[in-house]
């Protein structure tokens, strides 16, 4: 390993260095923004909890700045990049680390299941640590949430409006469909902010990083996950709406419909003029069971 590879990539130096070797015109669209800190990256990496042995799967690595941080702590590490113009330039920049395994494909799209067993040659608590795009944050949450991958901890850098609304208690102004959905099977916290001066190209809000570990028993237990989910996202589909009205207009508006809404709504004990912002984890999993038991799905 040469002088060169002894410096962070992470340095500002390095990173203009490597964005002007290659000619790198950074997309807005896939929210390409390089974090200059080493010392940000080193905290993460403590979040995540990587002096105990695991494998980490990443998620758009770009020049591997964190990647990096990972790769010198972590047993594997399984990078998705999406931009195939990225992959030269990780050959580079990650060639002193054979423990890292990068592959062309969408977070969104990819085989999680089998991605991860051809790159983890042994078996060890998996973590998610990213600095994931704001543009799609939510939708990749929800997929590693919903995928059958046995993740232990996500540690991710995210737009930091975004973190306090996974984080949030009910009532707030920032407790929504995400929050619910989350901390049902997560424990969430907001490890840390991370100030918009320390990215190139600087963007234009501040970031923090989100730590979800993965509850030993789900907060609540419910008859099914994807219905309980349907009526999370139906009940804060309009927020100035109350209950009732967003139930409606996700399940039906024919009689038959509402009447067993109606029966829904009072075996939970829940009152349909209530707005879905004041419901707590367990009364929507109290609603979503009695739903169930009228057959009830939102369209």
């Amino acid at each position: 390993m040469n002088e060169r590879n002894l410096q962070d990539i992470a340095s500002l130096s390095r990173t203009r260095e490597i964005i002007k070797k290659y000619d790198l015109k950074l997309k807005k669209s896939l929210g390409q923004n390089f974090l200059t800190d080493a010392n940000i990256l080193q905290k993460i990496v403590e979040v995540a909890g990587l002096y105990q042995p695991a494998n980490v799967l990443e998620i758009g690595p770009g020049i591997g700045t964190l990647t990096e941080q990972l790769a010198r702590m972590a047993q594997q590490v399984l990078a998705l990049e999406i931009d195939q113009r990225m992959l030269p330039v990780l050959k580079e920049t990650l060639s002193p680390y054979p423990n890292v395994t990068v592959v062309n494909q969408d977070i969104l799209k990819a085989d999680l299941k089998q991605e991860t067993i051809k790159a983890f040659k042994k078996y060890l608590p998996l973590k998610v640590v990213a600095n994931l795009p704001y543009y799609v944050t939510t939708p990749i949450l929800m997929r590693l949430i919903e995928s059958e991958l046995e993740i232990e901890q996500i540690v991710v850098m995210i737009q930091k409006e975004v973190a306090e609304r996974i984080s949030a208690k009910p009532g707030s102004k920032a407790y929504g469909s995400l929050s619910v959905a989350v901390q049902s099977f997560w424990e969430a916290h907001v490890a840390f902010t991370v100030p918009k001066a320390v990215f190139i190209p600087q963007p234009k809000v501040n970031s923090a990083v989100l730590s979800l570990a993965r509850r030993e028993t789900p907060a609540v237990l419910v008859a099914g996950e994807k219905a309980f989910f349907h009526l999370i996202k139906a009940a804060f589909a309009m927020r100035r709406k109350t209950l009732w009205n967003n139930l409606v207009h996700a399940y039906g508006k024919d009689q038959k419909t509402q009447d067993k809404l109606l029966k829904a709504l009072e075996n939970a004990k829940i009152d349909p003029k209530k707005r879905g912002e004041t419901l707590t984890i367990q009364e929507f999993a109290t609603l979503s069971n009695a739903l169930a038991m009228e057959i009830l799905r939102p369209f």
